[in-house]
C-alpha cells in the first residue's frame, strides 16, 4: 500500500471526522477537530493513499513545556496492518523530537494488544495505568511515555 504522510489541513476535518466516529466510542466532532487543527500546540499528520487520495488514518499531538501528549492515533480498517499506523507514529516521535520535546506520552485501551505491540516495538514504555478511564466499554488506559535524546 503506498501513502504519504503529510500536515493535516482543513480539507481532512470531514474524512478525520468520519475515521473518528468508525474508530472510537466517544469520537471528536468537526468542529472540535476544527478547532483543535487551529491551536498552535497541536500538530496532526495525515495519511493519505498516493493511488486514490483517500484518508487511510491520522494523528494528533499537542506540545506544551518541551512535553507531547498524542491525542489520538486512527487508522481505516481497510488500511490496518499496512505501516500506516507506524508511518504516522514515527513522524510524530520525529516531528516533536525535531521541536525539541523530551518525551512523548499517550493512553491506550488496556486490551487494545495491537496498538500496545506497536508502541513498544517503537521504543514506547508502559508507565501507569489509568483506572476506568474509557467508557463504551469502561476499561482501564495504560500509559505509555517514549523518551528522547535531547540535544
Amino acid at each position: 500500500m503506498n501513502f504519504t504522510v503529510a500536515d493535516m489541513s482543513r480539507e481532512h476535518i470531514a474524512a478525520v471526522a468520519e475515521l473518528e466516529k468508525e474508530c472510537f466510542s466517544s469520537p471528536w466532532s468537526y468542529e472540535g477537530l476544527a478547532e483543535e487543527l487551529s491551536n498552535p500546540l497541536s500538530h496532526f499528520l495525515v495519511a493519505v493513499s498516493e493511488e486514490h487520495g483517500e484518508l487511510l488514518g491520522y494523528i494528533g499531538v499537542q506540545e506544551i513545556c518541551g512535553e507531547a501528549y498524542i491525542t489520538n492515533v486512527a487508522v481505516t480498517s481497510a488500511a490496518r496492518r499496512c505501516g500506516v499506523g507506524r508511518a504516522l507514529l514515527r513522524a510524530a516521535c520525529g516531528g516533536a523530537e525535531l521541536r525539541n520535546c523530551e518525551f512523548i506520552t499517550l493512553e491506550v485501551r488496556v486490551g487494545n494488544s495491537p496498538a500496545r505491540a506497536l508502541y513498544e516495538s517503537e521504543g514506547f514504555k508502559p508507565v501507569g495505568v489509568r483506572k476506568n478511564f474509557y467508557t463504551r466499554p469502561q476499561e482501564d488506559g495504560v500509559i505509555y511515555t517514549k523518551y528522547f535524546n535531547v540535544r
